[in-house]
């Protein structure tokens, strides 16, 4: 009976190490879009895409025992792509609104900011919100929360693949303002990426919402994502980020 019994125990010590290593060595597929610097964007120099939620959801694997296969997806196929099992979870510039609920689940919030309205460099108008710019032509990404805000304005709203073409039109006169994350819009045009534009002085955004992981509905690697998201939050490596990808500070609605 004593052999018998160290045996099965034997066997119990064998299959947790299994199972442990299983977890440890499990890799999940994360959608990230690659046109959104600096949350998530494609390095050329080493055909990856990097940013500030691909460097979150890497630290959050790190500490939950996961690791990560980042895949560059555009803004409009991540939710698809998520629910027809494409990737399994989605790190990108994209805020949790109740529409967006009701087909996937959202962790706890990670950083919240609004919409950047951006003009020719030379354009002099002072708008301050979107109720002002009534019969404007505007620009947004497709999928964003802003095309429909901007439509609800009474704006005359054009969608576009990705804000590089939003602000494109915008530096070409073809369009009046082009409405983008905030942050994502200010670092490019401080670094250089958009020339011939700026973003309109003294806006506040219309649309405030929090950046979420977000994973299929009942998804059980939700509570590891937010578990993990804790502990980043507490130990100051989320602080770390926002400064090394130098992110404004959060937005309150």
């Amino acid at each position: 009976m004593l052999q018998r019994r160290i045996l099965l125990g034997a066997v119990a010590a064998l299959g947790a190490a299994a199972s442990s290593a299983r977890a440890q060595s499990q890799v999940l597929k994360v959608g990230s879009t690659p046109t959104g610097i600096p949350f998530t964007f494609l390095d050329t120099k080493t055909n990856t895409i990097t940013g500030f939620m691909v460097d979150l959801i890497t630290a959050i694997g790190k500490d939950q025992g996961f690791g990560v296969d980042v895949q560059a997806t555009p803004f409009a196929a991540l939710i698809p792509s998520l629910t027809t099992n494409r990737i399994d979870i989605i790190a990108a510039a994209m805020t949790a609104t109740p529409a967006r609920r009701e087909q996937i689940d959202f962790s706890e919030p990670v950083y919240a900011y609004g919409e950047g309205a951006v003009v020719k460099d030379d354009d002099s108008v002072a708008f301050t919100s979107m109720d002002q710019m009534k019969g404007l032509t505007a620009g947004a990404q497709l999928g964003t929360t802003y095309a429909e805000a901007a439509k609800k304005a009474g704006m005359e709203v054009r969608t576009y693949d990705s804000t590089a073409d939003v602000i494109r039109d915008v530096s070409l006169g073809r369009i009046k303002v082009g409405f983008g994350d905030g942050p994502i819009v200010g670092y490019q045009i401080a670094q250089g990426a958009f020339r011939g534009v700026k973003l309109l002085p003294g806006y506040k955004p219309s649309v405030v919402g929090s950046v979420n992981i977000g994973t299929r509905k009942g998804d059980p690697a939700m509570a590891r994502i937010n578990a993990g998201l804790t502990k980043v939050i507490a130990d100051g490596t989320v602080d770390k980020l926002i400064a090394k990808w130098n992110l404004p500070p959060s937005v309150q609605g």
